[in-house]
């Protein structure tokens, strides 16, 4: 398993990762709060043997990487990446094919998080991202998927052209998103699938578009030419949710 250190901040997003199960080694809380959501936080604490230190706000403003701690900073001991396995055991748990989303060159944690977000609403099993050219499962991540990190499993991979020739092995096939594709509403986009998303700028790679059996667009009537990326795979994964609810 490969694990990366973060942080977790604000009061919903500490109070979910205690309640997830998630091992936090040590706690910062603003010395005196006693509200509501804090009381459950120092519950949660004292249920899992967490250590926790009562700091002042100067020092919690140190510490936070976001300006948005709300008195409390937790350091999680890792943030676990599931295996692509884990993922397809997910979809086989619910029986239901494969709905996975690939990305290729995200690298700001904002649209990462909002993807994770929008993968767990929409049913997808989880999500695949690369080691390189990409944003890892960060504080900013977590606190962007609201939760979502806690329930939707992501898989960090070497080779994402290779772990899609792995898939289709499993009877995957490829949806990537580009301007240049068939309208989405045109596409049989049902059974088991993995749709690839890539960043506004660069786009999905050409190795991995290769790879990728079918290329959907997006109707666009606007008078500019793209998508944010996290807006792009909410609405091709709700067509494909659509798709599949028919």
């Amino acid at each position: 398993m490969r694990y990366e250190e973060f942080t977790i901040e604000g009061r919903n997003a500490v109070i979910e990762a205690f309640r997830a199960g998630k091992p936090i080694d040590k706690l910062f809380m603003l010395d005196g709060a006693q509200d509501g959501p804090m009381q459950t936080i120092k519950r949660e604490a004292k249920k899992h043997d967490t250590m926790i230190r009562f700091v002042t706000k100067e020092r919690l403003d140190q510490l936070s990487g976001t300006g948005k701690h709300q008195g409390v900073i937790a350091y999680a001991a890792a943030y676990e990446y599931a295996e692509v396995s884990d993922i397809l055991e997910a979809a086989r748990k619910k029986q239901e094919p494969p709905f996975i989303i690939l990305l290729d060159n995200i690298e700001d944690p904002h649209n990462l998080g909002a993807i994770i977000r929008t993968a767990n609403l929409a049913g997808a099993h989880g999500v695949i991202i690369p080691k390189n050219r990409a944003a890892g499962l960060t504080a900013a991540v977590a606190r962007t998927s609201a939760g979502a990190l806690n329930y939707t499993p992501v898989a960090r991979v070497t080779n994402l052209g290779k772990t899609m020739e792995d898939l289709k092995k499993e009877g995957l096939w490829f949806v990537c998103a580009d301007m240049d594709g068939t309208t989405m509403y045109e596409l049989d986009l049902k059974g088991p699938i993995g749709l690839v998303i890539g960043s506004e700028g660069d786009g999905v790679g050409r190795l991995v578009r290769e790879k990728c059996d079918l290329v959907a667009s997006i109707p666009m009537k606007g008078d500019i030419d793209s998508l944010n990326a996290s807006v792009a795979a909410g609405v091709l994964a709700y067509e494909i949710v659509r798709q599949r609810s028919l």
